[in-house]
Formats: C-alpha cells, sequence, structure tokens
C-alpha cells in the first residue's frame, strides 16, 4: 500500500506489518495456542482498536538481589542474623545502624554510666568513620549484639585506635599500659571494640549469639586482610572462645573495668571457623 509514495521506510514496514497482524489476528485459530503466544510476544498485541499491550517479562525472570556475603541466617528470616555494615552498604538495611548506635548507648551509657558522646537516642565517638566496620546481631529488626571493628593504621585528627590511643595517653578511663609492648600499626592487624550482648537475651540464646557475633566478627576482619584482631576483652576470654573455636593470646595485664576484670587480647581470626559452619 506504501509502494504508490516511493520507496517503503523501516517506519513504513513496521506499520504495514502491524496493520496487516490486526486483520489476520482473529484467523490464528488454525495456529496452536503456543504458536499464538510466540506471535503476541514478537509483535505488540493490538486488544482494541487503537490501544497496545506490550509484552513484559514476568518479575521471576529479573536479576534477585545478591545476598550479603557477611550475611548469616540461623533458620527462617524472622530468626537471628548478624549483618556486617560499613558507610556504603548501610542504606540496604534500613534503620539498622541506627538502632545500633542506639542499642550501644543503652548498653554504655544508660546501663554502664560511661561518660560518651550521644544524640538523637545513639553513642557515638570519634572511632565510628568510613573506615570501621560493625557488626550486628539481630532478629526482626531489634538488635541483640553487637562489635566495631577498625584498622591500627587508621587516622581520625588526634586519633588513631582505641588501645593505641591509651596507651598515648588521650584516653580517660583506660590504663596507660593496656599492652606489654607498643601498640601495632599494621595493615594485617584490625583492632575491636564496643562489644556487647543486650541483656534480653535469653539465656538459651546467649551462647549462639556470642557465637555468630565473633565468627562474622573474624569473617569481617580476614575479607578486609586482616590475620590478627586486637581488643579488650573479658579476662575469661580463652574459656568462651575455645567454645567457638576461636584462639586468642594475652597480650596484656589484667585490670578492672566496670567492676570486672578485663584484659587486652590478639586473636588468631585467620584460623576462626566460618560462619556458615554454624549449627
Amino acid at each position: 500500500m506504501w509502494q504508490q509514495y516511493g520507496k517503503c521506510t523501516q517506519l513504513e514496514r513496521y506499520l504495514e506489518t502491524i496493520l496487516s497482524i490486526e486483520d489476520w489476528l482473529p484467523h490464528m485459530e488454525v495456529f496452536s495456542d503456543s504458536s499464538l503466544a510466540k506471535a503476541r510476544r514478537v509483535f505488540p498485541e493490538l486488544t482494541s482498536p487503537g490501544r497496545v499491550k506490550h509484552y513484559a517479562p514476568s518479575p521471576s525472570s529479573a536479576k534477585k538481589k545478591a545476598r550479603n556475603s557477611l550475611e548469616n541466617i540461623i533458620g527462617s528470616s524472622d530468626q537471628i542474623r548478624a549483618t556486617t555494615l560499613s558507610m556504603q552498604n548501610m542504606h540496604h538495611h534500613g534503620s539498622l545502624l541506627v538502632n545500633y548506635l542506639k542499642a550501644r548507648r543503652e548498653v554504655f551509657i544508660v546501663a554502664k554510666g560511661w561518660q560518651l558522646p550521644q544524640t538523637e537516642g545513639m553513642e557515638f565517638d570519634q572511632y565510628d568513620t568510613p573506615q570501621a566496620r560493625w557488626i550486628v546481631v539481630h532478629q526482626n529488626g531489634k538488635v541483640l549484639a553487637g562489635i566495631r571493628v577498625a584498622p591500627t593504621t587508621a587516622r581520625c585528627g588526634l586519633h588513631s585506635y582505641m588501645i593505641r590511643d591509651a596507651q598515648l595517653g588521650l584516653l580517660q578511663g583506660l590504663p596507660l599500659d593496656p599492652l606489654f609492648f607498643e601498640a601495632p600499626v599494621a595493615d594485617n592487624i584490625w583492632e575491636a571494640t564496643r562489644l556487647f550482648v543486650i541483656d534480653d537475651v535469653p539465656a538459651q540464646q546467649r551462647a549462639e549469639v556470642q557465637r555468630l557475633l565473633m565468627l562474622h566478627m573474624a569473617a569481617t576482619a580476614r575479607d578486609l586482610g586482616a590475620d590478627q584482631v586486637i581488643g579488650i576483652v573479658p579476662a575469661v576470654f580463652k574459656r568462651w572462645l575455645k567454645r567457638i573455636g576461636m584462639s586468642a593470646m594475652a597480650v596484656g595485664p589484667t585490670f578492672e573495668l566496670d567492676g570486672d576484670k578485663s584484659q587486652a587480647a590478639l586473636f588468631n581470626v585467620s584460623e576462626a571457623p566460618e560462619p556458615d559452619t554454624i549449627a
């Protein structure tokens, strides 16, 4: 029909095809249902004059969101899970980082009475920088436990990392000699701080929550290039680390912190079990 006006354009051929299809679509009963379905997927389906319905892929064909490689789930989605947060991925996890900082306030400021910075119900300090990672154990949006890790090579103004700053006399409340040696500064050593498990966790779940937290801490540090993590922990650390398959050595004298004996320890995270091995 378009030949009388000269050479057909690509658009004209397409329109001619569409109009032809509109004429013979009602007579397609001679084809199988599958053939008709294929034809309608190749061309727009003219359901009524002037209206075009385009074929769209089913939602199942869309790419599934990649799972956080540092996230471990025990049981179904409403059960306990651990997530590693960073400044770059926190927007994928809703208000989890905010809830974590609020839980820290409840533990360290409200319950323990520490004099720490706070705002809008959240506790924070000079070590909560983009260099840090926050490992959070949570269930249905409620934070059960947490720990922070940061590189010993970190720098933020006058501060580096907590144990080193204590050794340099920059922090109050911690002894000047938390280590038997000069605080290390190395790419393969990270520091763990702000370790807590909330009081609301039932006794029968506390060991599992603690294990999930520590194994994810170790996995996070490994993924960031560390093979050792240094931190101040309860002086009985060897007993509870043995239960979860981790090892550490004392690297400082015992001292009293909040009425409990504490001690600096160096964790060997390179040999810690993978989080997926949790029973």
